[in-house]
């Protein structure tokens, strides 16, 4: 089964997007833009839903 992890290998800021993309098997990059395009077109929701995601997604285990 697939899990949703914090990327620790892509990362940026928190890892999510890096998580996000190697959860969808898809580039993180695009799951960055999404994050910028939700951010500015909803002016500032996708930074609450970036630091509700980094406290809520657990890191990857060892």
């Amino acid at each position: 089964m697939k899990k949703l992890y914090l990327s620790s290998a892509d990362r940026k800021i928190g890892g999510i997007c890096g998580g996000l993309g190697e959860y969808f098997d898809k580039d993180s990059t695009l799951f960055r833009v999404l994050f910028i395009l939700v951010t500015v077109l909803s002016f500032g929701a996708g930074i609450i839903a970036y630091l509700a995601m980094w406290i809520v997604i657990p890191r990857k285990p060892k």
